[in-house]
């Protein structure tokens, strides 16, 4: 397995930071996801899919339960460690696209790779052509739309070639029409690359085009 959740815990303190009142987000959660495997997790706004997410990515704790990536508990890593794991292991696109401002599209394409130690002018150049960025390359990020915005966010993310790649909302601020090129591209990428993907969205359209589905409710996976 490349991923595997097991029995995950998490809740956040009531008010002025006590524990008293504490307000449990996920409760026994568990999942595994294979090398290559495209999953949709779907939920509520507010049923902590996000919070699964960044658990996932290494950007938060958990309370209680294990994550374990590549062979590596999450447990077992200090910040360094976790730090090294988001940088070489996974990556994530988000839905607020979160690009560098003040850098062109050509050096945030390269960004993630060039932190990892994995940077591939050939492949980055190919994700530029089949993202639709080759013309775009000397733009800043206020110079594109949201939907160029969205690919060069993409881009930045497979530059690495990442053995896990997340995705939170990541066609959510695009009309339909854009959302289903822009994960059709994805969904292509990631499998050439051969990276797994655990994508949170709120539309059934685009989770019935990964390969499978999990929903969150009251916490807990069905």
């Amino acid at each position: 397995m490349l991923l595997t959740v097991q029995n995950i815990g998490k809740a956040y303190p009531g008010e002025s930071g006590s524990q008293h009142g504490s307000r449990a987000v996920l409760r026994d959660v568990s999942l595994v996801l294979e090398a290559g495997e495209t999953v949709a997790l779907t939920g509520e706004s507010g049923s902590g899919k996000s919070t699964l997410l960044h658990l996932i990515a290494a950007l938060d704790q958990f309370d209680s339960g294990e994550i374990t990536l590549d062979g590596k508990a999450y447990s077992s890593l200090g910040d360094a460690g976790r730090a090294d794991l988001r940088r070489t292991a996974l990556a994530l696109v988000f839905q607020q696209f979160n690009l560098v401002p003040s850098l062109t599209v050509a050096q945030n394409l390269a960004f993630h790779a060039h932190l990892s130690g994995r940077e591939d002018p050939r492949w980055t150049r190919e994700l530029a052509e089949r993202l639709g960025l080759a013309e775009l390359l000397n733009r800043y990020p206020e110079q594109l739309s949201g939907g160029q915005q969205q690919r060069v966010a993409i881009g930045r993310a497979l530059a690495p070639r990442p053995k896990l790649l997340l995705a939170d909302e990541p066609t959510g601020n695009l009309d339909e029409k854009a959302s289903t090129a822009v994960l059709d591209l994805m969904l292509e990428l990631v499998r050439e690359t051969g990276a797994a993907l655990f994508l949170v969205t709120h539309s059934d359209l685009i989770a019935g085009q990964l390969g499978r589905r999990l929903h969150l409710s009251g916490g807990q996976l069905s």
